[in-house]
């Protein structure tokens, strides 16, 4: 007789509760980091943004840009606005010669402080003797080296757009670039301290207020663009109330008055030997500009992609950037205003704002021309205090030096090498040394027409680091 077997009772599954989800740490897939487009807000470069969003978006580029190209005119004594003028008619031609492919602005360029200053010291000694705040002889002869300088630029673009931009870094590698920032900035120390000098409290009550702004402001919008502005708007109301404000000059100016443009001295010799001093801090101008556009390539892009259109791939665009860039300085040149570069912070501002739209900078450009026929703004800006630009001077210029040290570092500059070492020590020490060291800041070494009294500091330390790299190049020296 068969047993019956008896079946095994199933056991019910447990029943688990699921997780609840935390909402403070919500799990991120990689679909989610891509955003689709339905969501994603932005203009690229060949985008044209309505009238109003133009408008808004062209003001803060101009506020953006406002405080370091004013402060650089006022450093060397540069007309106020001619500077705006020749800034926004400076970026609408830059942008047309780079086929407007690249969005950039561009405005005074700090790099070009030291050698100017030395320049017009030397050729035109009263600008810096007195307190007039614009010296039209000095700014003349600057003029014709300012055009030298688009010319390089120009040159050097052109040559990267026929053989790479590789075979340039041979010859003007990181340790000679980032070298030439660190003297540019700290060979001003001289300068920004004698300006800080003329009310020593003001003036390091308008730098720790600088600090204060640019550290605690940083990634909040707009007002973290604008720490340097915002630094002289503070030193401009301590200075009012400790009376040594001059507002004669704001009452007597007209509201609307025509910039006062003036021609470069090409006839006169003594500008023809300021064209080589010049023309060479472009060495650390052209990285820095290079920089900024491989930036502004990866914003680009990434905007691109979330939108589903195709990549604008900007970065191959190195020789053609420096075109544009040699065709702000000859804008720049011939109307009489300082030396310019396109700007990191109208960089950072388009990032912030994901607006990359031409037309917008165009418009931004329009802006600039349009307040340079602002009498009463020069004005204001003409009645700064000394001892606030002193105040602002010495952390702008400690900055300059500070981001050639970040130029070396990032570009992984081996400071263990033998041949790095020796070039950046040559360069720091004939720099710095030879700036603040030697009288007028030259090297004894006398060459016709080109450099009659000597050779400005800065441009021997170019030149020595540049020789230098040259032998070992030959050599074959790593």
């Amino acid at each position: 007789m068969a047993t019956k077997v008896k079946p095994k009772k199933s056991v019910p599954a447990k029943k688990t509760k699921p997780k609840p989800k935390a909402e403070s740490q919500p799990q991120v897939t990689q679909e989610a980091i891509v955003l689709p487009p339905a969501t994603v807000s932005g203009y690229l470069p060949d985008d044209t943004p309505p009238v109003g969003a133009m408008i808004s978006l062209g003001f803060q580029q101009v506020l953006t840009m406002f405080p370091a190209t004013v402060l650089v005119a006022i450093l060397t004594k540069f007309d106020v606005g001619v500077t705006l003028l020749a800034s926004g008619l400076g970026t609408i031609i830059a942008l047309l010669v780079s086929k407007r492919k690249i969005p950039m602005y561009y405005g005074s360029s700090f790099s070009y402080i030291a050698v100017v200053v030395t320049a017009m010291s030397l050729y035109a000694g009263d600008c810096f003797a007195s307190a007039e705040v614009y010296c039209p002889e000095g700014v003349r002869l600057v003029q014709v080296g300012i055009i030298g300088t688009a010319v390089f630029e120009i040159l050097i673009g052109l040559i990267i757009m026929q053989i790479g931009k590789a075979a340039l870094d041979r010859i003007l590698p990181p340790i000679i670039t980032g070298s030439m920032a660190v003297v540019i900035g700290i060979a001003l120390a001289g300068a920004a301290l004698g300006m800080a000098g003329n009310n020593w409290l003001v003036a390091f009550i308008t730098l720790l207020a600088t600090v204060l702004f640019s550290v605690f402001l940083q990634n909040k919008g707009l007002l973290g663009m604008l720490p340097i502005l915002l630094g002289a708007i503070f030193g401009y109301l301590v200075s009012a109330a400790f009376g040594i404000v001059d507002y004669s000059g704001i009452l007597s100016a007209a509201w609307f008055r025509v910039p006062a443009i003036t021609l470069p001295a090409f006839s006169d010799p003594r500008a023809w030997e300021l064209v080589v001093s010049i023309s060479l801090i472009a060495i650390a101008t052209i990285p820095e500009s290079t920089a900024h556009l491989y930036q502004m390539s990866l914003y680009i892009d990434t905007l691109a992609e979330q939108l589903g259109r195709a990549k604008y791939n900007i970065k191959e665009l190195i020789g053609l950037n420096l075109v544009a860039d040699g065709a702000d300085d000859i804008v720049v040149g011939f109307l009489g205003g300082a030396a310019g570069t396109n700007y990191g912070e109208n960089n950072s501002l388009m990032a912030i704002t994901r607006n990359y739209s031409i037309p917008v900078l165009m418009t931004a450009g329009v802006m600039a021309i349009l307040l340079g026929f602002v009498g009463k703004l020069a004005a204001v800006v003409n009645s700064i205090p000394v001892a606030v630009t002193g105040g602002l001077a010495i952390y702008l210029f400690g900055v300059i030096g500070m981001q050639g040290m970040a130029l070396i570092q990032s570009e992984k500059v081996d400071l263990f090498n033998p041949k790095n070492l020796a070039i950046g020590a040559a360069i720091l020490v004939c720099g710095i040394g030879g700036n603040l060291g030697l009288p007028n800041g030259l090297f004894p070494f006398t060459i016709p027409v080109v450099f009659p009294t000597g050779i400005p500091a800065i441009v021997f330390a170019a030149i020595a680091g540049i020789v230098m790299n040259l032998i070992f190049v030959i050599f074959q020296r790593d």
